[in-house]
């Protein structure tokens, strides 16, 4: 009787190695962050909507960092807690 042979695992180690650099690329101190690159009218709407949505108090959502880039445009990344409690 004959062994079966072992699958090949390039798929599972191309995963592997794809999600472990991923999580080296995301800080680890809990907070979810998103980048935006808007006009300044629109910047400032979606600033807005975040804190309307994700209160600072309960979120801890700030404003992280942000750029002015030419034409009035405006690229800020903002942060929160991904829940309240």
């Amino acid at each position: 009787m004959r062994t079966p042979t072992r699958p090949p695992l390039d798929g599972l180690k191309k995963r592997l190695e794809e999600s472990r650099a991923e999580r080296a690329r995301t800080p680890r101190d809990g907070f979810l962050r998103e980048t935006y690159v808007l006009p300044r009218r629109d910047a400032r709407a979606k600033a807005k909507e975040w804190f309307d949505r994700w209160p600072k108090q309960a979120y801890w959502t700030t404003i992280e960092s942000w750029f002015e880039r030419p034409g009035d445009v405006i690229e800020f990344t903002i942060r929160r807690l991904p829940s309240s409690d």
